[in-house]
């Protein structure tokens, strides 16, 4: 039904915003970021390779919505192999026309508006320079040389990929020095980087060195299903931004300094990372809190919130909290210190996304407790600190490794922290929320993974490199796919279990790149089981499961037997588990291994046979129709069909009422 408190809530939310004028945190001054050294500090011993670490200087000017910048990359060839060549991601020229493979992806998907949107919204990155140095000799000018290149799909005109050909090969073990300048046409938002108004959240933003594998360069062009691969380093990062307006970055701020022109200088500093993405606006109110933990290492937060969201502060606060506890006592502790929180502005399209040390959650003006927002966005923002920040992914090619994982993650983690949490549609726009208390979210009813993912359950292999996922079907497949098989794990093996695995997989894999089959390993070994048949199943194929009930036979008063058809209607198999129920109160189980397209079974009946049910302990997940699962011979059902069908009139009466209330 829908929580009519919340009629209330509108009406004292925008008397509130309409009147009272959120007070502003005061502006801290130079330096007033600074802390306790971070576990990833030059002080400290590396955690990872290190062996991509930049020292960037950037300005920013909000009237023409350009970033001048220079950088020095400090670059060690960390593969066995030499590189007769630089490979840099432009991930900002995916915007510059309709023409980069960004664009004709998302066409291709169906968001064809995007090429109605004006000329002013584009952005773009043009380099103006390229030196290598190497070993103090004088440097080479390479910029002559640079050229795009499209290594995935041959498009000529994306021009998402640089390649920098090298006079002389770095070896195995050599470092260099690469010096690059460039300048970047800040875009109105596309994938969650861009402007409005006087928004800025720069992501993505700089040159970035690929990654160098054993067969060579791992640089693949920016593709509209996928988010980004790069290794670990240093940043050291200085922005030039107006006087007056507030910072958030990745790591921590070490200094600040006003400078003539009404411009302020923020130095930002962090080790261990593999991204740096910042934010500015004058419009942040900045809170902050500490996350503090018997057995954790406690963690500085602080929060940039937009006016109009003040009074959630602390929410964003306690759903930070749970993620670094819940994560940090199942997998690890998170090793860095300290952590920013991004509330974007309204509009903005940065909302939900992930960045070392640093994440945009995303709320609304109005958000009633129970509906999730912004609690869950912030839980699976915060946990991609651990699948992703730390366990280090390629997000082109294995997606699923962090949003999968980070996925089921962050349903365990609202189950503990925030249950119960209800089924909420929002209408205007977006504005009005309408909650459906009498339609909890819990994992034992999959929560919303089910019915997002049973449209693209066949589209494509998941063990298809992302990139090359039908346009439209990634998030079902990565996401979605991957947190009900997970969950299914659970069921097959238990928590404890998966809980140890998920654990292993963390602590041997922190601060590297593993790879699917580096968790499958992990999986058979904590385990003690070989589940290779289970992944052929669900990662290594597209096949659909889905179990059914064909026939009830045998439904007399005297004991006898009765036939039960089971049926695999999907390509998919999988043991399961058949109960047949009788009126006496007794229950027979039947264990099938779900090869055969149907299998009869011979019950001996005790009495009268009421049910018969597959899989009904729920442990196939991934089962995209439940309601074919079970047969009833109950001459009850129909009264108990009536009861919910009137129950269900009486919920669409009350909602269509309200709803004409407010048109």
């Amino acid at each position: 039904m829908f929580s009519r408190p919340v009629v209330v809530l509108i009406l004292l939310a925008l008397g509130r915003a309409g009147v009272e004028g959120p007070a502003r945190a005061p502006e801290s001054g130079a330096g007033s970021d600074r802390g306790q050294p971070s576990a990833g500090t030059s002080s400290s011993a590396p955690l990872s390779p290190r062996n991509a670490s930049y020292r960037i200087s950037a300005r920013l000017d909000p009237d023409t919505r350009t970033i001048a910048g220079d950088a020095v990359i400090t670059w060690r060839n960390i593969a066995s192999v030499p590189a007769t060549s630089l490979q840099f991601h432009l991930y900002y020229n995916a915007w510059r026309d309709a023409r980069s493979s960004w664009m004709r992806e998302r066409i291709l998907g169906g968001a064809a508006g995007l090429v109605q949107r004006p000329e002013d919204d584009r952005g773009w990155i043009d380099l103006t320079k390229m030196r290598v140095n190497r070993g103090g000799a004088a440097g080479t000018d390479v910029f002559p040389r640079l050229r795009f290149i499209a290594p995935d799909d041959g498009n000529t005109d994306d021009r998402t990929v640089v390649e920098a050909p090298l006079d002389a090969a770095v070896a195995p073990g050599e470092t260099i020095e690469i010096e690059v300048s460039w300048t970047s046409r800040v875009p109105r938002t596309f994938a969650r980087t861009g402007a409005v108004g006087n928004f800025y959240f720069i992501a993505q933003w700089f040159p970035k060195i690929g990654v160098l594998e054993e067969t060579g360069w791992n640089c693949h062009q920016f593709h509209s299903a996928t988010e980004f691969f790069s290794d670990f380093g240093t940043y050291e990062v200085q922005l030039d931004v107006p006087k007056g307006w507030t910072v958030g970055a990745t790591g921590r701020e070490v200094a600040r300094t006003d400078s003539a022109g009404d411009r302020t200088t923020h130095r930002y500093y962090e080790a261990d990372v593999h991204d740096f993405a910042w934010t500015t606006s004058p419009d942040y109110i900045e809170r902050r809190a500490r996350f503090e933990h018997p057995s954790l290492p406690a963690v500085d937060m602080r929060l940039l919130l937009q006016p109009e969201h003040e009074a959630q502060a602390e929410r964003h606060f306690a759903a930070t909290r749970a993620a670094l506890r819940y994560y940090g006592e199942w997998y690890g502790a998170y090793p860095y210190g300290h952590i920013t929180i991004v509330d974007p502005a309204w509009q903005s399209g940065a909302g939900g996304m992930e960045y070392p040390t640093f994440f945009t959650a995303g709320t609304r003006l109005i958000a009633p407790r129970g509906a999730g927002q912004p609690e869950s966005v912030t839980v699976h923002e915060a946990g991609h600190q651990f699948w992703y920040g730390i366990v280090a992914n390629n997000e082109f090619e294995h997606a699923w490794l962090d949003e999968g994982l980070n996925t089921f993650s962050t349903a365990r983690v609202m189950e503990q922290a925030f249950y119960p949490n209800y089924h909420t549609k929002r209408y205007f726009g977006g504005f009005l929320p309408w909650v459906f208390d009498d339609l909890p979210f819990t994992r034992e009813v999959d929560g919303d993974r089910m019915p997002a993912y049973r449209p693209a359950a066949d589209s494509d292999d998941q063990s298809t490199p992302t990139w090359r996922y039908w346009p439209g079907s990634a998030s079902a497949i990565t996401y979605n796919k991957t947190a009900l098989w997970l969950h299914t794990l659970e069921r097959m093996v238990g928590w404890e279990t998966l809980q140890r695995i998920l654990s292993t997989f963390f602590q041997r894999f922190a601060f590297r790149h593993p790879r699917p089959d580096d968790f499958f390993a992990v999986v058979n070994e904590v385990s003690g089981q070989d589940l290779t048949w289970f992944f052929d199943q669900v990662h290594r194929s597209s096949n659909v499961f889905d179990y059914s009930i064909e026939v009830v036979r045998g439904a007399t008063g005297e004991p006898d037997a009765a036939t039960v058809i089971v049926r695999r209607r999907g390509e998919g198999i999988f043991p399961v588990d058949v109960r047949v129920r009788f009126e006496n109160g007794e229950e027979q189980w039947v264990n099938w291994d779900g090869r055969d397209r149907w299998k009869a079974f011979e019950i001996e009946t005790p009495s009268r046979v009421l049910s018969a049910e597959v899989d009904p302990r729920r442990v196939l997940l991934l089962d995209v129709n439940r309601t074919n699962n079970s047969v009833s011979l109950n001459s009850a059902a129909p009264a108990a069909a009536r009861k919910w069908s009137l129950a269900w009139l009486i919920w669409l009466q009350d909602h269509l009422l309200t709803y004409g209330f407010f048109v």
